[in-house]
């Protein structure tokens, strides 16, 4: 299967400390990747660069086939959508989610430098109503609880369209309920072949929708393990990443992870 994201030799140095590599990463067509680690381990800087957000240091970064610096990163980005906290802090609480789902059809926060059409506007709310914004549609975005915010980001990250999807913890501060219902919609997305990739980062075993069968886990910025999800997601390797004896379980595509305490 052709690559679809594809990163060689990759780093980034930040005052001159090297927080993520160099690494290689190669996600192909039709694959759902997780990627998880340790708080610092580099996780959010891996996705900007995968997202072509971040220049690296070193290294390559082709996305779908283009290289990042010898093609117009901004006609590419529209083919990459990408949801996380630092998009939903953009976004004015004075909004809809409508507006800001419509929005980004030309990669903009705000309605008025572009024009919108009947077709637009009703991909927004066919979008808003897949990802479960039905009735809340025309509230104002910052009257939205944390899960309903989640959801209006990752609709409008659907918006153009794109050929892969980013998650940058899709289920930071949602409560049990909330996490359990954007998990379904997640294993939903993850079936959709109109998706050529999906990279979803996490914390938590228990946070990765079924469907995601591939996984990189990160340790100060480097990559500890990578490839199928049932290889990587191991006791060993969470003990190494996490520094703690951890008993990993999967169980009908889900996992589970807990400290092992030793009689």
């Amino acid at each position: 299967m052709p690559a679809i994201v594809e990163l060689r030799e990759v780093s980034v140095r930040r005052a001159g400390r090297t927080i993520l590599g160099p690494l290689d990463l190669t996600v192909r067509d039709g694959e759902r990747w997780v990627v998880l680690g340790p708080n610092g381990s580099g996780k959010t800087t891996l996705l900007s660069v995968a997202s072509m957000n971040l220049w690296p240091t070193t290294g390559t970064v082709e996305v779908l086939g283009e290289r990042y610096g010898r093609t117009d990163a901004r006609e590419l980005r529209r083919r990459v959508g990408f949801a996380g906290s630092a998009i939903e802090a953009a976004m004015r609480p004075d909004l809809t989610p409508t507006t800001l789902i419509m929005t980004a059809r030309h990669g903009a926060f705000e309605p008025w430098w572009h024009v919108y059409d009947d077709a637009d506007r009703d991909r927004a709310r066919e979008l808003g109503e897949r990802m479960g914004l039905a009735g809340h549609l025309d509230q104002a975005f910052g009257t939205l609880s944390a899960g309903e915010r989640r959801r209006t980001s990752i609709a409008r990250a659907l918006m153009p369209d794109p050929d892969v999807l980013i998650l940058d913890e899709p289920m930071a501060s949602l409560d049990l309920a909330a996490r359990e219902l954007l998990i379904g919609d997640l294993e939903a997305l993850a079936r959709e072949p109109r998706l050529r990739a999906l990279i979803l980062v996490s914390h938590h075993l228990e946070e990765i929708p079924a469907g995601f069968g591939h996984a990189l886990v990160l340790r100060e910025g480097r990559v500890l393990a990578a490839g199928p999800s049932q290889d990587v997601l191991t006791d060993d390797v969470l003990t190494g990443a996490f520094s703690m004896p951890l008993t990993v379980e999967g169980h009908d595509g889900r996992w589970t992870a807990r400290m092992r305490r030793d009689p």
